[in-house]
């Protein structure tokens, strides 16, 4: 396994494997994104128009399974969509995708990607990590038995929930024909 950062044409070249990663890890809960192709590709131009972002991903000799990105939050359209008592954006690195499929999980490849990640953003002079988490019910209908947030993991790396800092955004869910907004909650650590 080899877990490392991408720059130039590097991050052209992967970025249509992101999209599939993203459709295929976010289709589990608590996501279950509806994702398709189309929409993807124009998400994550933002990812090689932006030389302050970062694109980091795992390979398994030639294949990637995994990936993460980040840019500062003051570049980043999600933003726009925070609401509560924000630190300064121009301060905080926004660690947006985090994908990894399921039988690579567990190896510490997650701890890589925030390890790059951070890196990157201290590199930029950041003082702030975040990141933004999808809010299900414990009683989702969906909700598989025996799931385990990763609340655990995020907290072992010195995040914590950011007090009335939540996002919005809309998806179709699986087996839904029409997208519905979700709260995201704000998650934060200092560099």
């Amino acid at each position: 396994m080899i877990v490392e950062p991408l720059s130039g044409d590097q991050i052209e070249a992967a970025l249509d494997d992101l999209a599939r990663l993203r459709i295929a890890v976010f289709r589990a809960f608590p996501y279950l994104y509806d994702g398709d192709m189309a929409y993807e590709r124009r998400y994550l131009q933002s990812y090689r128009q932006n030389p302050r972002a970062v694109l980091a991903v795992a390979r398994d000799g030639d294949k990637i399974v995994g990936a993460a990105t980040g840019m500062p939050l003051s570049d980043h359209a999600d933003a726009a969509q925070l609401t509560g008592p924000m630190p300064d954006p121009d301060q905080v690195f926004y660690c947006a995708e985090s994908v990894l499929l399921p039988e690579y999980r567990g190896h510490g490849i997650g701890h890589k990607f925030f390890d790059l990640r951070e890196a990157h953003a201290r590199s930029l002079g950041l003082t702030k990590s975040a990141f933004c988490s999808v809010i299900r019910p414990d009683t989702h209908p969906q909700r598989p038995d025996g799931y385990a947030n990763l609340h655990p993991f995020w907290q072992k790396r010195g995040y914590a929930p950011l007090d009335g800092v939540t996002a919005s955004f809309g998806w179709k869910d699986l087996g839904e024909s029409e997208e519905t907004q979700k709260t995201l909650q704000f998650w934060m650590r200092d560099l």
